[in-house]
């Protein structure tokens, strides 16, 4: 296998993904402390220090192996004309468009196999048990975690062929969406069910991040919310004010140290239960309409 040469990993759109990260996620912080949508329960300043300091790791990883291999393996692909798009002549726009749309696609299998999957949850977990819920929840991911996901991205990037646009494209719109759902921000209820159509919005994702596990094992959307509806996973009936978040079984801020949490994935799981023995659940609604 010849390795490419790294300089064309460089693109314009994957640049500005740092620089707009950094900038959102500023944004996000002022504009949910403005007009936030569920009530803090935890000390904000708190919980953002320790997600920063557990997120430091995992975003290290992002920018030296989790972005760059997969683009590494698309040029390798395009090369050699390996994977679906690389057979397929399209325009570079149809292409970057089908391309998203697909690796989103491919996004939700993985973010459902994170939580069905025991040995993927131990890892995933980390990121369910933040009490709260805010922008800074979007990077509380455990290294571990990451570093899975690299096999994922080098599999779908590399099957179907998708190209260096394709990735810096779909990089940035994860990473603009990720902070954006994760966001304590109440947007207009009626300007929040029309984006719902379309994409995951922070009221869409806070029901995902339930301790009612059923609740939980919904919206595993990443970017685009349709493959909910598509396959039965949405879940947009349950008021904000309703939910409770983070993970039934871990409720205590002691159990959720940065040395714990790294530790987390190589501990026995405990069941989905709350420290008193309760199971939380709640009866659906029928709706179709997002809740407030």
């Amino acid at each position: 296998m010849t390795i490419p040469d790294p300089m064309p990993v460089r693109n314009p759109v994957l640049d500005a993904a740092g620089p707009v990260f950094v900038t959102l996620f500023l944004v996000l912080v002022f504009i949910q402390w403005k007009w936030p949508l569920r009530r803090q329960h935890f000390s904000v300043l708190h919980r953002i220090v320790r997600n920063a300091v557990l997120a430091a790791p995992s975003l290290v990883a992002s920018r030296l192996v989790l972005v760059p291999i997969p683009f590494f393996v698309a040029l390798w692909a395009s090369q050699h004309h390996f994977g679906l798009f690389n057979r397929i002549p399209l325009p570079l726009v149809a292409s970057i468009l089908f391309g998203v749309a697909l690796y989103d696609y491919a996004y939700y299998w993985w973010h459902k196999a994170m939580h069905l999957a025991p040995f993927f949850w131990r890892f995933h977990n980390v990121h369910h048990t933040d009490l709260d819920m805010d922008v800074s929840t979007a990077s509380r991911f455990h290294i571990g975690e990451v570093l899975l996901s690299i096999f994922f991205r080098v599999a779908v990037v590399g099957l179907l062929g998708f190209g260096v646009w394709t990735l810096a494209v779909y990089e940035l719109c994860f990473s603009v969406a990720n902070q954006f759902q994760h966001s304590n921000w109440r947007l207009p209820l009626r300007l929040e069910r029309v984006l719902n159509c379309l994409i995951v919005t922070p009221r869409m994702h806070g029901t995902h991040h339930s301790i009612v596990q059923r609740e939980t094992n919904s919206n595993w959307g990443t970017v685009f919310s349709f493959w909910d509806r598509l396959h039965g996973t949405l879940r947009i009936d349950v008021p904000q004010d309703a939910i409770t978040i983070g993970v039934a079984a871990y409720r205590d801020e002691h159990d959720l140290t940065f040395g714990k949490l790294l530790a987390l994935p190589f501990r026995k799981q405990r069941p989905w239960r709350l420290p008193d023995g309760e199971i939380p659940e709640r009866a659906p609604r029928i709706t179709s309409e997002i809740a407030p």
